[in-house]
């Protein structure tokens, strides 16, 4: 059963992408899972995932990231940051207000038997509730692909983030993720 976020979203699925049931495709702690269709059969096809969960520890944005590096390498393999940022309270061009990070992960994964060198682009956003300031929902945005992929799907990817937002709000994009 695919995991559920902790806020609805919305989404719009990039030309070239198609969405795929999580578990049929590995990640069935994901609640939405999208494909680069041009890719299928190259070995390895880029995806983008979005999980979330709610946290209740106060946990700081930073501290979340590395916990999402530390999962990756526990049920992945060697992990890599190679790059962190903070894009602070309104990450353009999503239609969030809330702090954010964006890590970009080399990651050694084991791919049907193959050894892969994959590269990953996450975005990470801890959104408050308003009415319990420390409930928060974590919602992890994030695209792999071989290196050799990623000219042709980072511009997606980005495409993708500007149409992710919360239901309801208005101007949100219209697919549901």
């Amino acid at each position: 059963m695919p995991g559920t976020l902790p806020v609805p979203l919305t989404c719009e699925v990039p030309e070239g992408w198609q969405a795929a049931p999580p578990d049929e495709v590995g990640a069935p702690q994901a609640a939405f899972v999208a494909l680069h269709v041009a890719s299928r059969g190259s070995g390895f096809t880029p995806n983008i995932t979005v999980t979330g969960t709610v946290r209740e520890d106060g946990a700081s944005l930073h501290r979340v990231a590395d916990e999402s590096v530390q999962r990756l390498q526990e049920t992945v393999g060697p992990v890599t940051l190679v790059k962190r940022t903070d894009v602070g309270t309104h990450f353009k061009p999503s239609l969030f207000e809330a702090p954010g990070v964006v890590q970009n992960l080399r990651i050694d994964a084991n791919v049907n038997g193959r050894s892969e060198n994959l590269a990953q682009s996450q975005l990470i956003l801890l959104l408050e509730d308003p009415k319990q300031p420390r409930r928060l929902a974590e919602i992890e945005i994030a695209l792999t692909a071989r290196f050799d992929q990623l000219p042709s799907v980072l511009d997606d990817f980005q495409d993708f983030l500007r149409t992710v937002g919360p239901a309801g709000r208005s101007g949100a994009a219209h697919g549901e993720g």
